[in-house]
């Protein structure tokens, strides 16, 4: 009896320690996020190519041109937009730049990072990066601040040498994002992202309009818009809130003893 115990909990383990095995031999599903990233650029904010944060995405052009891509960035987000030009063998000095526009086609200046390059003669690329400010969610009217929805990236050439109008180039453009978190929370937030209306849908009925609107860019960051209003602020808040009752109920449960008078035991 106990040796086929035995046999049957050594057959229970060995079949234990089988299974990881069998589930690191089967394929992984999870495309490259790459896969899908545009190999062309717009000419214009209407034409941008549309990008998802953390894609690689390539563009043949001719130096002079002006190419666009589009990106989403919500609350929170600080990001990171970068660009590499490759340059033919032969040229002469270039200065390349890139600018950042948000939703509302207003241009964002960079916090850091090296906007604008000159390459010299014979250089075969050169890059650049712009590093935004933090997305808030909600700002005054006058305000610059950015905000949730489209931004656009404008990749082009600042005076170009005559003889090197129309040479071809390719660029590669990358947006990367790092969540600030409550930190950036603000009190309010927009009733829409500022992304710009591509078409209009029909409603079942054409002499009916209840179901007619703007169909938004196809671009919105993995997890969709926030709501705005909540963040990890409002949980230390929270937790402050508590860390302040249990301090304030301690201190009264201290106090309260040290003050109650002491016992003279009654002579004899």
């Amino acid at each position: 009896m106990r040796v086929t115990r035995a046999l049957g909990a050594a057959a229970l383990l060995l079949g234990l320690a089988a299974t990881p095995a069998a589930a690191d031999t089967s394929p992984s599903a999870s495309p490259s996020k790459d896969g899908g990233a545009p190999t062309s650029a717009g000419t214009s904010f209407r034409t941008a190519a549309e990008i998802e944060q953390g894609q690689r995405a390539t563009a043949n052009g001719s130096a002079g041109d002006y190419l666009y891509w589009s990106f989403p960035a919500d609350a929170g987000q600080r990001p990171t937009v970068r660009a590499t030009v490759e340059l033919p063998e032969t040229h002469a000095a270039e200065t390349w730049r890139i600018d950042v526009y948000d939703g509302l086609r207003r241009r964002q200046a960079c916090q850091w990072g090296a906007q604008t390059r000159t390459a010299a003669q014979g250089t075969p690329s050169v890059e650049l990066a712009c590093v935004l400010r933090t997305v808030r969610a909600w700002s005054e009217p006058w305000a610059n601040d950015p905000l949730p929805g489209t931004y656009y990236v404008r990749l082009t050439a600042v005076n170009l040498p005559t003889s090197d109008l129309g040479v071809p180039v390719g660029a590669e453009v990358q947006v990367d994002s790092k969540d600030i978190g409550g930190a950036a929370a603000v009190d309010g937030s927009l009733s829409e992202p500022l992304v710009p209306g591509i078409a209009v849908k029909s409603g079942k009925d054409e002499n009916d309009d209840s179901e007619r609107g703007a169909v938004l860019s196809a671009i919105e960051p993995e997890d969709g818009w926030s709501s705005g209003w909540w963040s990890d602020r409002w949980v230390w808040t929270g937790v402050g809130g508590l860390l302040a009752a249990l301090a304030g109920i301690g201190g009264y449960a201290l106090t309260r003893g040290s003050g109650r008078p002491t016992r003279v035991p009654p002579t004899v």
